[in-house]
């Protein structure tokens, strides 16, 4: 299993909200890039990265500022947040990122994602879902929709996409574990590869989710605050 250290970035800074409320956004570090560095020294092989402002405007906000962490942190770099056309996904694949998440076009627009994955291939394109409840959310978690998680995840699978990041939006920033029964049904009802996000908060959590053959787990504000130490939890994923 993959551990994905992630840096969320609001108005320039590294930043970490709880349940997706944008009030609750604190700082967490002084640098994305020292960040980065430190993700690296500690054995991560990739960075996930939100771009939080343009998850809400609808369109790259932080796009220079997530390329340039790609090109210099010499880790492989998904991002996600304000990307609503092929030519922002073409922008990010261009310039260094190695994956893009697609959240709310998954929702919106299937035909961006379909026109994602035959321009780039299926290993550059991930899709964000992002739950309340049952129901998917989308721009930046301010708007619920009327599709069901599970849904969603097939309609995906069925265009051909082969990486899901699950984020329950109640246990995010809260340190309270993820959802595991959600993600499980999820890893059993589709083929994709399935990326635990929101609420991973021990080695516990980790070792729960590799043992449940899930591809990956985000791990975001545990690592700040000590909860999770990132070179630890790289080797027991690797186990």
């Amino acid at each position: 299993m993959i551990i994905f250290p992630a840096i969320d970035i609001l108005s320039g800074q590294c930043v970490r909200l709880k349940k997706g409320e944008y009030s609750s956004a604190s700082k967490v570090a002084e640098s994305p890039f020292e960040t980065a560095a430190r993700f690296k020294a500690a054995g991560a092989k990739w960075i996930h990265t939100v771009d939080l402002d343009g998850a809400k405007s609808a369109r790259p906000e932080n796009a220079t500022l997530l390329i340039e962490i790609a090109k210099t942190s010499g880790l492989s770099v998904e991002v996600g947040g304000g990307i609503r056309c092929i030519e922002t996904v073409g922008y990010y694949l261009e310039n260094g990122i190695s994956r893009v998440i697609l959240g709310s076009a998954a929702i919106d627009n299937t035909e961006l994602v379909k026109e994602s994955i035959n321009t780039f291939g299926g290993e550059r394109i991930a899709v964000g879902i992002d739950a309340k409840g049952e129901n998917a959310a989308a721009d930046g978690w301010t708007r619920n929709s009327a599709v069901t998680y599970t849904e969603l995840a097939k309609r995906m699978e069925d265009i051909g996409v082969k990486y899901i990041i699950y984020t329950d939006i109640s246990k995010d920033g809260m340190l309270s574990g993820p959802s595991f029964e959600r993600l499980f049904e999820l890893n059993r009802c589709v083929g994709c590869n399935i990326v635990a996000s929101g609420g991973v908060s021990s080695t516990d959590d980790i070792i729960k989710l590799r043992d449940a053959g899930l591809y990956g787990a985000i791990c975001g504000k545990a690592i700040y605050t000590g909860d999770i130490d990132l070179n630890k939890a790289v080797k027991i994923a690797a186990e």
